[in-house]
């Protein structure tokens, strides 16, 4: 039984790398949505990381911290991100009510965005206007989950960060799929998006290491901090990318695993 159905999973695979179900790739337009990613979690992510951390007035390092670990970058590079950003107390002070209005618009239109790329992916049609308090709660879940991740959490030194740091995200893109998706879409078919996105997640990360940590350190050279700021957008484009690829990978193994092992072969 567990081979057959790693047999299949295999097979899935396969057929997925083919390139038999290329035309939902191509309906969904990756590359355009994760551009509309990255310029809408530029706007929201940014300053939402920043004014959170703010409350770590002692540390003052929780932004940088989070944007280094998520580059994985080198140590100079981390160097420059935190020469790039404001420290806290200055977050604090220059935050103004209309900033923080905009801010909360932003995010809720981040949290659309995301909803309209996972509706495309299950063929749903669009949510109902009434149903805009899934976007509050899922940017409450996200500016506590980014609470959390700016500051020092007590697994960050253990031996377990990296199993601890996957299950977290694991369950947030499984959740923010459900969520936003108004529970059309079972959970059982929404897990292989979350793991594929994390397991994306993690091979950008790598990715960065190798390209975006030198790219960082060299472009601080030769352009300043916007040198930098082009080398984080273009990691949010990446970012953009997986969070996208990753569920359409999961409803495409999904469709896969539903089909027939054996397909009665078509009448004359």
């Amino acid at each position: 039984m567990i081979r057959s159905s790693f047999g299949r999973l295999g097979s899935a695979v396969r057929r997925v790398r083919a390139g038999r179900r290329w035309v939902r790739v191509r309906e969904l337009d990756l590359w355009q949505r994760s551009l509309g990613f990255a310029a809408l979690g530029f706007l929201t992510l940014v300053p939402l990381l920043i004014v959170v951390s703010a409350a770590d007035t002692a540390g003052g390092q929780g932004f940088a911290q989070w944007l280094g670990d998520g580059l994985g970058v080198s140590p100079a590079a981390r160097l420059e991100i935190e020469r790039l950003f404001a420290l806290p107390g200055q977050a604090w002070r220059t935050t103004t009510a209309f900033g923080l209005a905009l801010l909360a618009v932003f995010g809720l239109s981040f949290a659309t965005m995301l909803q309209s790329g996972y509706e495309r992916i299950w063929d749903l049609v669009p949510g109902r206007w009434w149903a805009g308090w899934r976007h509050v709660l899922w940017l409450a879940v996200l500016i506590g989950a980014l609470y959390l991740s700016a500051f020092s959490p007590p697994w960050r030194a253990s031996p377990a960060r990296g199993f601890v740091t996957v299950l977290i995200g694991t369950l947030f893109f499984w959740w923010s799929q459900r969520l936003l998706l108004g529970g059309r879409v079972p959970w059982t078919a929404l897990l292989p998006g979350a793991v594929a996105t994390m397991l994306g997640l993690f091979g950008l990360r790598v990715f960065s290491r190798l390209v975006f940590s030198p790219l960082i350190a060299s472009g601080a050279v030769t352009y300043g901090a916007f040198g930098t700021v082009l080398v984080i957008q273009s990691w949010l484009v990446g970012v953009g990318v997986v969070v996208f690829g990753g569920a359409l990978l999961g409803r495409l193994l999904h469709d896969e695993l539903r089909r027939p092992a054996n397909p009665a072969a078509p009448g004359p």
